[in-house]
Order: C-alpha cells, then sequence, then structure tokens
C-alpha cells in the first residue's frame, strides 16, 4: 500500500494507525516497507512532530 502523499492526509493517516494498529512509529513505518526518518521529515515540513510517549504526530510549537 502506498502512503497519502499529502502531508495533511498522511498525518490523518499515520496517526489513525498508530492508534489503531501500531505501538510505535517503527512498527509501523517497517509494516508498510517505508522510512520512519522520511515519514518525520514529511510531516516535519507540515508542522507535526512524533511524541513517542504518546505514540502520535502532533502540531509543533
Amino acid at each position: 500500500m502506498n502512503l497519502p502523499k499529502d502531508p495533511i492526509m498522511l498525518f490523518s493517516f499515520i496517526n489513525t494507525q498508530l492508534r489503531d494498529s501500531f505501538s510505535s512509529l517503527e512498527d509501523l513505518a517497517k509494516s508498510y516497507g517505508v522510512s520512519e526518518t522520511d515519514i518525520k521529515e514529511t510531516l516535519s515540513k507540515a508542522g507535526y512532530y512524533y511524541d513517542s510517549e504518546n505514540n502520535r504526530f502532533v502540531a509543533g510549537t
């Protein structure tokens, strides 16, 4: 499965997957065969960062 290219859609998709199916971003990335770093960089450009304690992406300040 290809991940959404649009950062806002990617944000929504990733957070839903993290909430419902994966205990970490690392597990999600491995499952989808994508780079954890690429996900973080793409979402960082849109103003989001990964909060590992809560296992979700949140808006940065």
